[in-house]
């Protein structure tokens, strides 16, 4: 009985999140072999067939890694330089939870903070008409690079802090004599930085960046507050496509269709990444 009972503990935690995780996935998996709304029909592997000469599917995952793409290399960009330059300052540990302000509100609510600033309330249209970059508002909305852009910024605010405070962690946790060693024989800070801390950081990074890419490849809140698709579907993200034929079309199957073949690629691109980071460090 005592070896049982730790189990027992965290039994309902485990069944907890398969309930939530594995039933879900299953049930997507043999959902996407019928179509119908109401009344279903076995269709085999139809849909998946379909979803490959889809346009809209194609197009809606081609936005989701040009936008995930930039949009992750900003916030890896930003978050490393700030880690780099603060993570000795002793403030950075008292006030680190400062840095995580934007990661604690909602994806909803931080959707329509900046649809109130770049579209409908337009200050920051304002803002540049005040300071004479344009002459008169800007439509966000009327251009594909314009909307993108919308998109990534408010990505970009909210999650940098994700991976600013995880490399800051990963170099204070670092072992300071190597730091103060090569410092002695007359390395200078970028040297030090490159040749050093950033090298051991390299698991620290792969894995940031796989949960951070998974995160954005999920990108839902902001396309379905902000954009909708507009303009043209240039800013429709594979999400919110599943979305949209699945509780827009009712088009369950198809939708589920959808979600596993996005499932397989994200897995697939994490398994690669992940490896071929690895096998660039040990080298």
């Amino acid at each position: 009985m005592r070896k049982a009972f730790p189990y027992l503990l965290v039994a309902p935690a485990v069944i907890y999140l398969l309930a939530i995780t594995l039933y879900p996935g299953i049930f997507a998996v043999w959902r996407s072999f019928y179509a119908g709304r109401f009344q279903l029909n076995f269709v085999g592997f139809e849909q998946y067939i379909d979803l490959f000469h889809d346009e809209a599917f194609w197009h809606s995952l081609s936005n989701t890694l040009i936008i995930g793409g930039i949009t992750l290399t900003i916030e890896f960009v930003i978050a490393l330089g700030l880690a780099a330059l603060v993570y000795r300052d002793p403030l950075v540990k008292g006030w680190r939870i400062l840095f995580l302000l934007p990661m604690l509100f909602m994806p909803s609510a931080v959707a329509f903070l900046w649809k109130l600033l770049f579209n409908d309330g337009r200050v920051i249209s304002d803002l540049f008409m005040r300071i004479g970059l344009v002459d008169s508002n800007i439509d966000f909305m009327g251009s594909t690079w314009a909307a993108r852009s919308v998109l990534i910024v408010t990505d970009v605010w909210q999650w940098t802090p994700f991976l600013f405070i995880i490399f800051v962690a990963a170099l204070q946790g670092q072992d300071k004599e190597i730091e103060e060693a090569a410092r002695l024989d007359g390395a200078r800070w970028r040297q030090v930085f490159f040749s050093i801390s950033l090298p051991m950081m390299r698991p620290v990074i792969a894995i940031a960046l796989v949960l951070r890419g998974i995160d954005i490849l999920t990108m839902f809140a902001s396309p379905h507050i902000i954009t909708q698709g507009a303009p043209a579907g240039d800013t429709e993200t594979v999400s919110y496509f599943i979305y949209r034929t699945g509780f827009k079309s009712f088009e369950f199957g198809y939708a589920s269709a959808a979600s596993v073949i996005v499932l397989i690629l994200t897995i697939v691109l994490a398994q690669l990444f992940v490896r071929r980071f690895f096998k660039s460090g040990r080298d």
